[in-house]
């Protein structure tokens, strides 16, 4: 399918053992690997972001209190099981990056309850990959010491 086996493997191995990681020295003694999902390649698309006619930027609450600044870029649309879905999809405003919060069923059961992110790629072609097998946990999820911008509803 791909290598997400080895990029897990390697995020098990930062979260454990890097003086980044954001897991506290104490929660790095019992840390065993993140729990992952298996991969399903129904949750890969290529898809085409639909730029907003407006492109505003907006300051979207962060998990300490403050604020941070976006571009509402576009939006994604595609299908899960035959349910439509649409995200939106921003820039950020310092690097220009693409960013891509989000919030499902799983949130706060499964996952951390203000939602994941994911990456784009942007593809030769000008389409975008979006595998949500790729999605991740923010690091303020781990740590009140980070500050992650949360999913907006």
């Amino acid at each position: 399918m791909s290598n997400i086996s080895e990029i897990r493997r390697a995020k098990d191995q930062f979260m454990a053992q890097d003086h980044d990681s954001p897991l506290t020295d104490e929660q790095r003694l019992g840390f065993r690997g993140l729990i992952y999902y298996v991969e399903n390649p129904d949750l890969r698309f290529k898809l085409d972001i639909e730029p907003f006619e407006t492109q505003e930027t907006v300051e979207i609450q962060t998990s300490t209190g403050s604020v941070a600044a976006f571009t509402r870029w576009g939006r994604l649309s595609f299908g899960v099981n035959g349910t439509p879905a649409h995200l939106t999809v921003y820039r950020d405003v310092e690097s220009g990056g693409y960013f891509l919060p989000f919030a499902d069923s799983t949130s706060g059961e499964e996952t951390y309850g203000a939602g994941r992110y994911l990456e784009i790629e942007t593809l030769p072609d000008g389409a975008s990959l979006v595998d949500f097998n790729y999605a991740y946990n923010p690091y303020c999820a781990y740590s009140e010491r980070w500050s992650c911008p949360l999913t907006p509803s």
